[in-house]
C-alpha cells in the first residue's frame, strides 16, 4: 500500500485485490506502461476488457487506476479493468467530430501553460479553465519564459487574466533564470498529481527537464520568426518528482474543442453568472434589456465585450455539443436494438 500512495494512490474504500492495482505512466501507441510502486510492467489490455469497452472514454490513459493480471518474472501484465476516474481532462478529438478523447485522468492540478513571450491568448485560456472545472481538478496559469518579457509586461499580463482567470492562481517563471520556480513547488506535494496542458513549444518538456534534474524529455530551440517552439512532446508520461509529487507531460494541443462543460460555466464564467443573476428579468438575453446587469457593467468598463461573446459562444458550442452527443446516443441505442433483433431472428 505504501508503495502505491507514493504514486498517488489515495482510495481507502477499495474493495480488491490491491496486489493487482497499477497506475498507468505512459501510454505509447498500443503499449501501455503501468507501475505499482515496486516495479514497472509493459503492459496490453485483455481480450475481454476490450470486449467490453463501449468507447474511447473507457481505454486507459496516462494517470489512470486499472487492475492487472502481473507476470513479475517478465516484468509484463494484461490489463482487465480500469478503476473509476476521480477526475478526467476531455476534449473533442482531434481530427473527428463524434467522438471524445481523455488527455489525462486522476489529476489534483491542471498547469494551464503558455509562453509570456508570445502565446499569450484570453480566449483560448477561458477555454481551458472550463475544461478544468469540468474535469473535477484545480485549475493553475502557468506563464513561461518570464526572462524574454519586462516586468511591466509582466504586470500588463497579470492584470489582464485576472478578468477571464478569476480567482485562479498565476505563476510566472523562467527555465532559465529559476524565478517563480520556488512558487510552483508549492503546488507540487509530495503524492499529487499534476498535469501541464498547453500549445507547443511553451517549454513545459524544459521544465520536466529541470524538475526531474536529468534530460528525459527532448527539447528543441524557439523559433525567430514567431518566438514559439517546435513541437517535441510525442506521448503523455507521468514523472515522478524528487519530492513525491507526480507530474504529466503532455503533447502541444493546439485547439481545444469542448466536448462538455456545461455545470462548470458558472464557475469559469462566474463574473458574467453573478451579474445575471442580478437583471431585472430572469430571462434577460443581456443585449438590450432594461436593468440588465450585465451591459451595465460592459458601459461602465466592469465587464469587457470581448468576455461576454465568449460566454455566448462557448454556450452555442456547449449547445450544439450536447444535441450532436444525444443524437448520437439514440442511434448507438437503435443500432443496439437492431442487433438484438437479429441475434433473436437467428
Amino acid at each position: 500500500m505504501k508503495e502505491l500512495n507514493k504514486l498517488g494512490w489515495i482510495d481507502k474504500d477499495f474493495q480488491g485485490d490491491i496486489e493487482q492495482v497499477a497506475r498507468v505512466m505512459a501510454v505509447q501507441k498500443n503499449s501501455y506502461f503501468i507501475a505499482d510502486g515496486r516495479m514497472t510492467f509493459i503492459a496490453a489490455l485483455s481480450g475481454r476488457f476490450l470486449n467490453e469497452v463501449e468507447n474511447s472514454l473507457g481505454m486507459p490513459v496516462v494517470g489512470d487506476w486499472v487492475l492487472a493480471q502481473k507476470l513479475v518474472d517478465e516484468q509484463k501484465a494484461v490489463i482487465q479493468k480500469l478503476l473509476p476516474r476521480k477526475s478526467q481532462f476531455t476534449r473533442q478529438a482531434a481530427g473527428y467530430k463524434t467522438e471524445a478523447q481523455v488527455l489525462a485522468a486522476n489529476m489534483d492540478i491542471v498547469f494551464i501553460t503558455s509562453s509570456l513571450n508570445h502565446d499569450i491568448n484570453a480566449r483560448r485560456i477561458e477555454r481551458y479553465v472550463l475544461s478544468t472545472y469540468e474535469s473535477g481538478a484545480a485549475p493553475v496559469l502557468l506563464l513561461t519564459k518570464s526572462d524574454l518579457v519586462t516586468a511591466t509586461e509582466m504586470e500588463d499580463v497579470r492584470l489582464a487574466l485576472e478578468k477571464v482567470a478569476i480567482g485562479i492562481p498565476i505563476i510566472m517563471i523562467s527555465c532559465v533564470t529559476g524565478d517563480g520556480m520556488e512558487e510552483l513547488g508549492t503546488f507540487l506535494e509530495s503524492g499529487k498529481t499534476a498535469v501541464l496542458l498547453g500549445s507547443s513549444g511553451v517549454g513545459k518538456s524544459t521544465l520536466i527537464n529541470i524538475l526531474l534534474n536529468q534530460e528525459v524529455q527532448i527539447t528543441s530551440d524557439i523559433r525567430e520568426d514567431d518566438s514559439r517552439g517546435r513541437h517535441t512532446t510525442t506521448h503523455r508520461e507521468l514523472f515522478q518528482l524528487p519530492n513525491g509529487a507526480l507530474l504529466m507531460d503532455t503533447p502541444g494541443i493546439r485547439e481545444l474543442q469542448l466536448w462538455d462543460g456545461e455545470s462548470a460555466m458558472d464557475t469559469a464564467f462566474q463574473d458574467i453568472e453573478t451579474l445575471a443573476g442580478n437583471c431585472h428579468f430572469r430571462d434577460c438575453s443581456h443585449e438590450n434589456e432594461p436593468g440588465c446587469q450585465v451591459q451595465e457593467a460592459i458601459a461602465s468598463g466592469r465587464l469587457s465585450e470581448e468576455r461576454l461573446r465568449s460566454y455566448f459562444k462557448l454556450q452555442r458550442e456547449l449547445a450544439f455539443e450536447k444535441r450532436k452527443q444525444d443524437q448520437q446516443a439514440r442511434i448507438a441505442a437503435k443500432n443496439q436494438w437492431k442487433k438484438l433483433t437479429k441475434l433473436r431472428r437467428r
